[in-house]
């Protein structure tokens, strides 16, 4: 069995691979050849004591596709809560607060042929990389393809991610746009990919200036309330968010009016939208703005089972709503490939981890 490090898998996970094996992944969910357990958060009273208010959390998910030959099964050893900024933004965040200030995150994948135990994988690389690609896919396909200007909320690792696959799928960008709460956080951000990517990215100060003219708008987001006005929007837009209730948090990065001047809104799965009552999706539903049939998942678009745009000044949403383990198997499976190539990781002998007894 190997283990591989962050530092590992970002060594040989690229922008097209990631892409590549979730496409792959999410036309055979549609397909009927891939499953999926929906993401689980767990809180316990126990509290760390330099952060009063954040709480021990438990998330799993797991899930395989055939392709991928593995199911993964992801977990996060979390403290996690909610911090105000002194802006009075509030956001989630974790605490590092494992051994030598770290966090807990592992993916375990193990073959579907020989039941074994292949490899464990850090999980923090893997994941802000499976968000951007899957965003990234969504405006592929939804967003129009003359736009030159889009904008972005955040100034993160999640928002650099977006920005990188943003750029990968539509390299005739030219500009975009960039607010979040904290100026000298959103400065920094523009100066850096400016030149990284040779694109204009500019700062912006008001929220409303990331909207306003902008083809394709992006939510990176930790953010626990809507990052902008849906009244902005003009005809034509694509939006993005990541952030939706999760059962245990009412965060959401779009506001009502967004939700209902959509003309399309996909989602990555429906099943997470009842399991965690994520009533910002279900908003235009209850409304009577759409039905639930209308409201599709992006494996359906992909495979052209679901309609996309049908026009040039649709509003369409895509919400990234969950993680998903499907996803873990997918990317974790085509890196340890690539790892194993290299050489990359450490070797333990599978043998500790099998038993002679039946479980």
């Amino acid at each position: 069995m190997r283990i591989l490090s962050n530092a590992d898998v970002e060594q040989v996970l690229t922008a097209q691979e990631t892409i590549s094996a979730l496409e792959t992944a999410y036309r055979e969910l549609t397909a009927g050849k891939a499953a999926n357990r929906p993401r689980n958060h767990t809180y316990f009273p126990i509290e760390d004591e330099r952060h009063p208010g954040f709480r021990f959390r438990f998330k799993s998910q797991e899930g395989g596709n055939v392709s991928s030959g593995v199911w993964a099964l992801r977990i996060t050893s979390d403290i996690a809560g909610v911090e105000t900024l002194a802006n009075g933004v509030q956001r989630r965040r974790l605490i590092p607060a494992a051994p030598g200030g770290r966090y807990v995150g592992l993916v375990t994948l193990y073959s579907m042929t020989t039941l074994e135990p292949l490899a464990i994988l850090h999980d923090s690389f893997v994941q802000k990389m499976r968000v951007g690609a899957t965003s990234a896919l969504g405006i592929r396909e939804l967003a129009n393809k003359d736009v030159t200007v889009a904008g972005m909320f955040g100034s993160g690792w999640q928002a650099q991610a977006h920005l990188e696959f943003l750029l990968h799928v539509r390299p005739e960008i030219e500009e975009v746009r960039v607010h979040s709460p904290t100026p000298k956080n959103r400065e920094a951000f523009a100066a850096e990919w400016t030149e990284r990517t040779g694109r204009r990215i500019v700062a912006v100060d008001h929220p409303r200036d990331a909207v306003a003219g902008c083809g394709i708008v992006t939510c990176a987001t930790a953010a626990m309330d809507p990052c902008f006005e849906g009244a902005w929007l003009e005809p034509g837009t694509h939006v993005t968010c990541i952030t939706n209730p999760d059962g245990t948090a009412t965060r959401r990065e779009l506001d009502d009016a967004t939700f209902d001047r959509a003309d399309r809104i996909v989602v990555l799965s429906r099943e997470q939208v009842h399991h965690d009552k994520q009533y910002d999706i279900l908003g235009p539903v209850e409304r009577g703005r759409l039905a639930w049939d209308d409201i599709r998942e992006l494996g359906e678009v992909l495979t052209g089972e679901a309609p996309g745009r049908d026009g040039p000044d649709d509003i369409t949403i895509f919400a990234n709503n969950t993680g998903m383990g499907l996803q873990f198997a997918a990317v974790c499976a085509r890196a340890l490939r690539l790892a194993e190539e290299r050489g990359l990781g450490h070797e333990v002998p599978t043998d500790w981890l099998l038993e002679e007894t039946s479980p």
